[in-house]
């Protein structure tokens, strides 16, 4: 897998989240890692994908010029691993658990 990093992705936001929501397991991970969810939407909007294998970053890049489903995965400081998933027509962000998919 690889990592994006901060000087490979310009932060401005690059698409809209629409409504944010998050799941129960989502946000009680981030409590407990102590981060706020507003630091991964941030990362995601603005095109760090975070740790997804490189075909992936290929498909959201496609995807992002073509209105597709677009989707991070982030692990939190307690090695909790959380997704972002845009849906495709950028009306609602959902912050969750892979096993919650």
């Amino acid at each position: 897998m690889s990592t994006q990093t901060e000087e490979q992705v310009d932060s401005s936001p690059k698409f809209p989240l629409g409504r944010v929501v998050a799941t129960v397991g989502a946000l009680e991970a981030l409590v407990q890692a102590g981060q706020k969810p507003e630091e991964f939407l941030a990362r995601h909007q603005a095109g760090d994908w975070g740790e997804m294998p490189p075909e992936d970053i290929a498909e959201n890049e496609f995807s992002l010029k073509n209105d597709l489903r677009l989707m991070s995965a982030y692990t939190l400081s307690n090695e909790v691993k959380i997704w972002i998933i845009t849906e495709h027509d950028r009306s609602v962000t959902t912050i969750l658990l892979p096993t919650e998919y």
